[in-house]
């Protein structure tokens, strides 16, 4: 049995630390705190799933962020589609909604440690695609999105991931848009770009733990939208994008402070409807709607500024793509 002493750790859906003592791993996907509660960590895999290759595709691959290398099959979605909303905890990834072939308002879930098809999970509110999504260990929230009537939303819906079950509301964005890229501390969410119709710089930020509207956090370094998101538990980072031509840039945030994006570096290639993953030490990327359809993975090291590396391929190409990891920033531990 291996005891690490921490100072404390913040998470857990509080504000502000949540105990002081020593981490007793008790098992390889187990620790226990002080007080004796139990929490189950992530193995540090992120998941890509659905999009087009050019038709659609309901294949979800699997890699291991620490591990550079190529995805592996995981499973399939209950149905083909693309332009999904994915988040998740240390144990169940979702994937929500979709745009093609037709307007969805399915809620997909896996069990991220164990390769196998996904399950129904419930549903969103409406039909909808490309909403931003983002999670705590306890609570997903998608924000955002288009309707079939092609209209921008500003709602925000939730749901405990845990249960299945449909979305409840949590409260509206300060704009409403689509195309929104999603990242999250363990207490915090916010959402970047998006488009209503024109592309927006605007960033929202919401305390994941408590529902309400969310408030102006900052602007990205240039408008854009189709970005995605990634963190870790201190600093987020958004990627690619359409401005209007696709753009390669990788800004970056630190969640706990309001304010303006900074620039992190570049991606491999310019992108947009891109992916991102992460756990606490790596940025994860996959590209999204290109000219042709890519197989590439790029990563980068989040606390290093600096330009993306190659990490791997994809089983095949994919265009408007979605992902999730089970040990991302949103996580306690």
């Amino acid at each position: 049995m291996a005891i690490l002493k921490v100072d404390t750790i913040s998470g857990i859906g509080t504000e502000g630390p949540v105990f002081e003592g020593d981490i007793e791993f008790t098992s390889q996907n187990f620790l226990t705190l002080p007080k004796g509660d139990t929490i189950q960590r992530g193995r540090g895999r992120g998941l890509f799933g659905g999009g087009l290759t050019p038709s659609g595709t309901n294949t979800i691959q699997f890699i291991q962020i620490q591990s550079s290398g190529n995805a592996n099959d995981f499973g399939d979605l209950t149905s083909a589609r693309d332009l999904m909303g994915s988040a998740a905890s240390s144990v169940r990834g979702l994937f929500a909604g979709a745009g093609t072939p037709t307007f969805v308002n399915t809620i997909d879930f896996v069990t991220i440690a164990t390769t196998s098809d996904a399950i129904d999970f419930g549903d969103l509110v409406a039909p909808n695609y490309t909403p931003g999504a983002l999670a705590s260990n306890i609570r997903a929230v998608f924000g955002g999105g288009s309707a079939p009537s092609d209209s921008n939303t500003n709602v925000m819906q939730f749901v405990t991931i845990a249960t299945t079950g449909d979305t409840s509301d949590f409260g509206d964005l300060t704009v409403g848009r689509r195309h929104v890229g999603g990242l999250s501390s363990p207490t915090r969410g916010v959402y970047g770009a998006g488009a209503n119709p024109g592309i927006t710089d605007v960033m929202d930020f919401i305390t994941i733990a408590s529902t309400g509207n969310a408030t102006d956090f900052g602007n990205m370094t240039v408008s854009r939208n189709d970005t995605a998101g990634c963190s870790n538990a201190i600093r987020g980072l958004f990627i690619g994008g359409l401005q209007p031509a696709l753009l390669n840039t990788i800004d970056f945030i630190t969640i706990a402070t309001t304010g303006n994006a900074q620039e992190f570096g570049d991606l491999v290639n310019s992108v947009r409807y891109g992916a991102g993953l992460s756990n606490s030490t790596r940025g994860v990327f996959m590209p999204g709607n290109n000219a042709t359809a890519r197989n590439t993975i790029d990563f980068v090291i989040i606390d290093t500024t600096g330009n993306a590396q190659d990490f791997g391929d994809l089983l095949t190409g994919i265009n408007y793509p979605s992902a999730c990891s089970d040990s991302h920033g949103g996580l306690a531990v």
